[in-house]
């Protein structure tokens, strides 16, 4: 799914700004007919999660009702037309001009409509119906009753009740594009790449539309380089293949990135041109080590939530661009996308500016009792194919992530992830696949995957207060764990709570003291591991939750920055460690 560009052939108008909305706790507005329009609306901001930007709104989940009025621009009504949702959480039907365009499931992933034959060259009504009600054959799911193995942690006391530690923001999260492509236009594009000594081998997969027979001119330049290859007789696909004498790399210390640009000519006349930043390099695992590039890497870094006052899951520029130079400064060179993919613009930026990526798909807090199960597996791999058709071609992702923290003691759990797993690797086999368990040695799942994550609390819910005691047992399991399986381990969560401006000494539990002996002891003790290959903190910032117990002001106090990206100490500890 190749993100909207504007050039002289394709073009792209932002719906963004204020729609109308309405909450429906009834559930009436289709009865009623709010497809065709709908009156006693309030303005919203689009994009953003509605929970906040409304007092009576925090806690519903919908449905709630979207919509807005745009005009085609001139010229567009001669070309094909499509409506993009960049994220819609959790449930969206949508209706143009009161025809359904389709519905889709899941928030966290782009989904398009064409549009060529419902629009009207001038007025044009869209109207979005959005769920996002916690259920139990949703992913991730919530609102589950039953055997108490099939709750994460004491998330059934929650208020949502989610069986996931973070909020359940609903609404239209990211922008809607509407955008043009000229009849005859390049549909797809893959780029896969690998070395050849110091030349870099770029492989590009080009898909067009409505083109049986016309030729590519494919171009790659950047960094004093200028190269041409040509692919004749396009019927669907066709592979081209580009060799860079010298390749510049993409890593994180120098992110080089390269400009490919795909012209297609239609009976010998240019039709459609787009233009794609690709990362020329390898990754592989050798033993107990991950290489970038043929060379040894360790990832540090964070997890982090798309969660901001106000705007909740809602895209918003300025902290986007906050948050990577904050990563930067801190002396990061990786993140995991937990637990659900990031914006587009996301991965865009760490492309650019050299982050390691792990790319989720949004099923945390996975059960494996039979009721919904396989509606789970399915919705799961609809996941799969829609983040990896979105990111293939960001050379900062280096792995999929097809679950978090799965509840995955029932024997149904390792059948299930071998089919994701053997998913990712059929539509992708240049990336390592994983998934982020709790359960340890236990992950059966654990011989087939490629890397072995696990997030472990010791010193925070287990052996609380007792830092030291806490670290050795850590220690103990990873070497049970790497002996069992003998993969390389990341450690992709650890952290502990810490209330900003809490002091003590000695250390104590949510002091900011704690949190920086914690973090501090246990890098001490990962870098001892040789078979680890990587130290992910719990979490960059902190987060808004459900309502619970163990959540103060239903926030998760883990982050080493305040929720407005204020550094506590732990900051500044990471700092030292990592520029080091």
């Amino acid at each position: 799914m190749l993100y909207p560009q504007n050039n002289l052939f394709r073009q792209f108008i932002d719906l963004s700004g204020f729609w109308n909305f309405r909450f429906d706790p009834e559930n009436q507005g289709e009865e009623q007919g709010w497809e065709h329009g709908f009156d006693q609306a309030r303005p919203i901001a689009v994009p953003a999660s509605w929970n906040d930007q409304f007092e009576d709104g925090r806690d519903f989940l919908g449905p709630a009702w979207y919509q807005t009025h745009f005009h085609l621009p001139w010229g567009y009504n001669f070309k094909r037309l499509y409506l993009r949702f960049g994220s819609v959480n959790y449930l969206a039907q949508v209706w143009l001009n009161g025809k359904l365009l389709g519905i889709h499931e899941g928030g966290h992933l782009p989904f398009e409509f064409d549009i060529k034959e419902s629009v009207h060259p001038t007025d044009n009504l869209l109207v979005v119906r959005v769920d996002g009600n916690l259920a139990f054959d949703r992913v991730p799911p919530g609102n589950i009753t039953g055997d108490s193995e099939d709750f994460f942690g004491s998330h059934n006391q929650n208020y949502p009740q989610t069986n996931f530690d973070f909020f359940p923001f609903c609404g239209i999260q990211r922008p809607v594009l509407l955008y043009a492509l000229p009849e005859c236009a390049i549909q797809d594009l893959t780029v896969t790449t690998d070395l050849d000594g110091s030349d870099g081998i770029v492989n590009a997969l080009v898909e067009t539309l409505n083109c049986d027979f016309s030729n590519l001119v494919i171009s790659l330049s950047g960094h004093g380089q200028e190269l041409t290859a040509t692919g004749n007789r396009v019927e669907k696909t066709t592979l081209v293949k580009l060799v860079v004498p010298d390749a510049a790399l993409w890593e994180p210390a120098t992110p080089n990135l390269y400009d490919l640009t795909v012209q297609l000519l239609y009976k010998g006349e240019l039709v459609d041109v787009y233009t794609l930043p690709i990362g020329i390099r390898t990754i592989k695992i050798e033993g107990n080590r991950i290489l970038l590039n043929g060379k040894p890497f360790y990832l540090k870094g964070f997890c982090r939530h798309e969660d901001f006052p106000i705007s909740g899951r809602g895209y918003l520029p300025a902290v986007l661009t906050k948050d990577f130079a904050l990563l930067r400064w801190i002396g990061a060179n990786s993140f995991r996308t937990s637990h659900y993919p990031y914006s587009e613009q996301t991965m865009q930026l760490a492309d650019r500016l050299g982050l390691m990526v792990i790319d989720e798909i949004p099923a945390v807090g996975l059960y494996f009792r039979p009721d919904g199960l396989q509606r789970r597996l399915e919705v799961c791999q609809q996941y799969i194919r829609e983040l990896i058709a979105r990111d293939k071609n960001h050379p900062s992702v280096f792995m999929w992530s097809i679950a978090n923290e799965p509840l995955s003691l029932r024997s149904e759990a390792k059948p299930f992830f071998k089919t994701l797993y053997d998913q990712a690797k059929s539509l992708d086999p240049t990336r390592l696949v994983t998934l982020v368990s709790t359960v340890g040695v236990a992950e059966e799942s654990m011989e087939f995957l490629d890397v072995a994550c696990l997030n472990r609390y010791y010193g925070w819910y287990i052996q609380s207060g007792r830092i030291a005691e806490g670290i050795q047992n850590l220690s103990i399991e990873l070497d049970m764990l790497y002996e069992h399986y003998h993969k390389p381990i990341i450690l992709t969560e650890f952290g502990a709570d810490t209330i900003p401006g809490v002091h003590a000494q000695p250390p104590e539990m949510f002091s900011e003291e704690y949190q920086v002996e914690f973090l501090t002891r246990s890098i001490e003790m990962l870098r001892s591991k040789p078979y680890v290959i990587g130290e992910h903190v719990w979490v960059m910032c902190d987060f808004k939750t459900s309502q619970g117990v163990i959540r103060m002001g239903g926030l998760n106090y883990k982050g080493v920055f305040t929720r407005d990206r204020r550094p506590k100490m732990a900051a500044h500890a990471l700092r030292k460690l990592w520029l080091e």
